[in-house]
């Protein structure tokens, strides 16, 4: 198997919303983005699969070396061979996947977030760089355009510690801040013994809503310029919108199951947003 068939691979076996996004792109930005999204697959599975913490801290330190090792010219996982042809070309550093890394070590290290303001950090590192380093691979010409990656890449974090409440919470992490939890008291242990109220209804209809002006923000800062241009990225967040408002008409039934689109109704939104360009 080659590195492009084992990140092709990767990439289709997830079944995540990305990939629908991926389609319709022009072949060497889809290999682009293929292989940058099956080096984040590898590493965000170290943390959510590997079950003795040290190990999973090992592992990381792995890929760290394999990411320096890569852009010094000695790549050795089939992510690192299939993604490095494309780095210079797309402006894709080491710095961008070491900062992804980081942000999975931050899942090892911390299952709780006091605030907001941390809580973005978080997202920043899991999702803020890689929307940028997805712009830029889709192509733009604005420096806008990367406050606008960045933002979008919350807006779909935000989205994913919605949907994700119940199956976090089974690993023992919670991702909602403790201070907004405090605020609609909310406990903890609620949360890990999947009890439902209307004041944990009311806790994620509050973050349902700063999703949505998430959204709404980001949208506010793509330039005119590179609309056609990102619009696989616009796809993306038609799609994760589409879920959140399902979640929301199932009134936050996150605890117990994780709501999702099916393919085909993935596969239709993101054919829609190509049509519309919007």
């Amino acid at each position: 198997m080659t590195p492009e068939q084992y990140v092709q691979e990767r990439a289709a076996r997830s079944g995540s919303s990305f990939y629908y996004a991926f389609l319709f792109l022009p072949p060497p930005r889809r290999a682009a983005i293929t292989a940058f999204y099956a080096f984040c697959r590898e590493v965000d599975d170290v943390v959510d699969e590997v079950q003795d913490p040290g190990v999973a801290r090992t592992k990381l330190a792995w890929w760290q070396q394999e990411v320096r090792k890569a852009f010094a010219g000695q790549p050795t996982h089939p992510a690192m061979q299939a993604l490095l042809p494309h780095a210079a070309g797309y402006g894709i550093t080491a710095e961008h996947l070491l900062a992804v890394i980081e942000g999975c070590q931050m899942d090892l290290d911390q299952t709780r977030y006091l605030d907001y303001p941390g809580l973005q950090r978080y997202c920043h590192l899991v999702a803020g760089v890689v929307g940028e380093v997805a712009a830029n691979i889709f192509g733009r010409t604005e420096a806008q355009t990367v406050a606008y990656a960045h933002r979008m890449g919350l807006a779909f974090q935000l989205t994913n510690i919605i949907r994700d409440v119940g199956d976090d919470a089974r690993r023992g992490r919670i991702y909602l801040p403790v201070s907004e939890l405090q605020q609609f008291d909310v406990k903890a242990h609620e949360i890990l013994n999947r009890v439902y109220s209307d004041r944990f209804t009311a806790l994620m209809k509050f973050q349902a809503e700063r999703a949505h002006r998430t959204y709404d923000e980001a949208l506010a800062l793509l330039p005119e310029a590179d609309r056609a241009a990102q619009r696989p990225g616009l796809m993306m967040g038609n799609i994760y919108r589409t879920l959140l408002r399902e979640i929301e008409t199932e009134n936050f039934q996150v605890l117990h199951q994780r709501i999702s689109l099916t393919p085909i109704r993935k596969l239709w939104i993101a054919w829609r947003t190509q049509m519309r360009g919007r």
